[in-house]
């Protein structure tokens, strides 16, 4: 059980416009309407084993079952439901809590039993007429991730998938798998939860996270990969098509672009470190925000990514989502795809609450890199990453500087740079660049790099070239 040390400042503090105390018996509508409220508002947190408003009085849990499954009726009571992450066990001076985090940044417009209420202080205020027009404005009444298409049937799903993934959050009986994905949004009752046995549906976030084929359905839900081998688009270039639910989708391009990006090691000092062209943390956080934060209902088009020498572009569809714009990207928050967001944040590939732009800047800026560019298109939305330059580092990654100190002469490290890009040299191609140089020298030069155990010699007599060792 999780002990959390902020948890006693946050009780100290009693309840506020983020955080609010809930006893154990509390009723179920008692609760949803704080989770509405917390929904309507910038998110918050629910301590459950809790009373008190001002002073916090932690009375722990008799059943925590019983109280996990009070927070999950009470996510369900709300209209639409609300996705939440699961409620965390924590553990304070001995006693039992539960804690459910209500993200900021909701699409949707939340009600309970038709009232709209919004958190304002430390407690659930009716939103006025006027407030409830802005925010059914600013986010919107529909939920496309949560619209069923026309036929959909369970046995469109992958059953293997959807067990890995219950498996994950720690559920695996049937009913148990359909109530979690019931709350996840990915689908819906064709009748009334009361009725016995009802009929599921898959909604269309039901579809791009556990489909058998999704691109049956949806085939813009693809990403293209391209690595070009100089600075801009060219004629020679390597291509990768994705088509596959939306967590596989991100692995295979993690792969294929760890596969791809230069790497090596340089020398500091006289220790090796280890480098990649772009922080591998800043180039999932690109991903998984083209995945999670794209607009899906644009067909035609899928996710774009560009691998140059000296960048990476990462488009998707769609601009930015409600009230964020390129002004306030890194402080505010708002999820366009909350099903979608939820379920990667239960596989550990997103953050729940904050989609990690702020965390991309800090590992760009760790590497000594540019911050990322970030640009609204016409129809998308474009995020660029600027590598290690090439001219900074050698095959093997040594700063150049670094091969002058070495006693390195030009046109050895010439060489070597040639070899970052071209990956082989012959004698032939270093005298093209050193037309008044011997070719008795030149030979010398690389037989010298051999020596020094940078390059490795392939070959014999005309057919000799070099690579990197």
């Amino acid at each position: 059980m999780q002990v959390l040390p902020e948890l006693t400042m946050i009780l100290a503090a009693g309840e506020g416009p983020h955080v609010a105390f809930a006893r154990e018996r509390a009723r179920v509508d008692e609760v949803a309407e704080t989770l509405v409220a917390f929904a309507n508002s910038a998110g918050g947190t629910l301590v459950v084993g809790v009373s008190g408003r001002i002073r916090a009085k932690v009375e722990g849990l008799a059943d925590a079952l019983a109280a996990r499954e009070l927070l999950l009726d009470a996510a369900l009571a709300c209209t639409p439901p609300l996705i939440l992450p699961l409620p965390r066990e924590v553990q304070h001076d001995g006693k039992q809590l539960l804690l459910l985090t209500v993200p900021a940044g909701l699409s949707q417009v939340y009600a309970l039993h038709g009232k709209y209420v919004r958190r304002e202080g430390a407690t659930n205020q009716p939103l006025a007429p006027e407030a409830l027009r802005r925010l059914l404005l600013e986010r919107g009444e529909v939920s496309w991730e949560r619209s069923v298409p026309e036929g959909a049937t369970l046995d469109e799903l992958d059953p293997v998938s959807i067990e890995a993934y219950t498996r994950r959050v720690g559920l695996d009986a049937t009913e148990e798998a359909l109530g979690l994905l019931y709350r996840r949004g990915a689908v819906v009752p064709m009748q009334p939860l009361a009725e016995a046995n009802p009929t599921w549906q898959p909604t269309n976030a039901g579809f791009l996270l556990f489909a058998q084929r999704i691109e049956a359905r949806y085939p813009q839900a693809e990403m293209t990969l391209v690595h070009y081998r100089g600075y801009d688009m060219a004629d020679v270039f390597e291509r990768e098509d994705i088509r596959a639910p939306l967590v596989e989708m991100i692995r295979r391009a993690e792969r294929w672009l760890s596969e791809h990006i230069r790497k090596g090691s340089r020398m500091v000092g006289f220790e090796r470190q280890d480098w990649t062209q772009f922080p591998p943390g800043a180039v999932r956080e690109a991903l998984v925000n083209a995945v999670a934060h794209r607009d899906y209902s644009v067909r035609g088009e899928g996710i774009r990514v560009s691998l140059f020498s000296d960048r990476l572009e990462v488009y998707s569809p769609g601009r930015l989502p409600g009230h964020v714009t390129l002004h306030n990207l890194v402080e505010e928050r708002y999820s366009r795809n909350e099903s979608l967001v939820q379920v990667l944040a239960d596989y550990g590939l997103i953050e729940r609450l904050g989609y990690g732009i702020d965390r991309m800047l800090r590992q760009m800026a760790e590497a000594n890199l540019p911050p990322p560019v970030f640009r609204e298109t016409a129809a998308g939305f474009l995020v660029t990453l600027q590598g290690q330059p090439l001219e900074a580092y050698g095959p093997d990654g040594f700063d150049t500087r670094e091969w002058v100190r070495l006693g390195l002469n030009e046109r050895q490290i010439a060489a070597l740079l040639h070899l970052a890009a071209e990956h082989r040299i012959t004698n032939r191609d270093l005298q093209e660049q050193y037309a008044e140089v011997s070719p008795e020298t030149i030979r010398r030069d690389l037989a010298d790099l051999v020596d020094r155990g940078l390059l490795l010699k392939v070959g014999d007599k005309r057919a000799t070239y070099y690579i990197l060792k």
